[in-house]
């Protein structure tokens, strides 16, 4: 039970429970009886703690993409030089077959379509992408390629888990990472970023390119 210190509160396993089921099952699929069931504590805890399935689902929800954001943040910080610590993040271990728990809930009807959901699965996203950018630059790149790259970067593993959920085989999410890095270190894409601006197409007002 991932809870922060100390025996946890009758809340914190309330809320446990429902980010593991939100994880296996999504946040619309999951019951209140389904949480009292794995969490243990007596329906009147539950109510008394979060009277709608949407009250606790803010808060699970709005914990797993702390928690995963704070994961990403300690591999993409420290005293390795920033392009060890971006590699660092891509080849982290990861469930690729699970899926990421944050990720999915995109696909999930009640997270869409609630504010209070969806803010905290945005944000989690905007967090990580800001993150990535950061070391990016630190490595070297300019603003807007460290923000592109960075966004390619997140978007490589959001793909990667799908592929190895989709096809049940984790190797995929491996092969996403690993051709991406290669692609960071092709030579082509290695050179001065003023270079690669002066190669880029460029686009009239129009949004024609030039």
């Amino acid at each position: 039970m991932n809870v922060d210190r100390g025996t946890p509160s009758t809340r914190d396993r309330l809320i446990w429970a429902a980010q593991e089921l939100y994880a296996a099952n999504g946040v619309a699929a999951t019951t209140p009886r389904q949480v009292l069931a794995r969490s243990g504590v007596g329906q009147g805890s539950l109510y008394h703690h979060f009277p709608s399935k949407l009250d606790l689902a803010s808060e699970a929800v709005g914990r797993t993409a702390e928690q995963t954001l704070r994961a990403a943040a300690a591999t993409l910080s420290g005293a390795l030089p920033a392009r060890q610590r971006i590699y660092s993040y891509l080849r982290r271990d990861r469930d690729a077959v699970a899926g990421c728990r944050v990720g999915r809930l995109t696909a999930d009807p009640l997270v869409m379509t609630t504010d209070d959901l969806r803010d905290s699965v945005s944000s989690y996203f905007t967090g990580l992408i800001a993150l990535l950018t950061s070391n990016f630059i630190d490595a070297g790149a300019a603003e807007n390629a460290a923000r592109e790259r960075a966004t390619t970067a997140v978007a490589v593993i959001q793909g990667g888990y799908v592929l190895s959920r989709a096809m049940g085989d984790a190797s995929h999410m491996h092969s996403a990472v690993e051709g991406f890095i290669g692609l960071l270190n092709d030579s082509a894409l290695t050179e001065s970023d003023a270079s690669l601006q002066a190669h880029r197409p460029r686009r009239t007002q129009n949004g024609a390119t030039a």
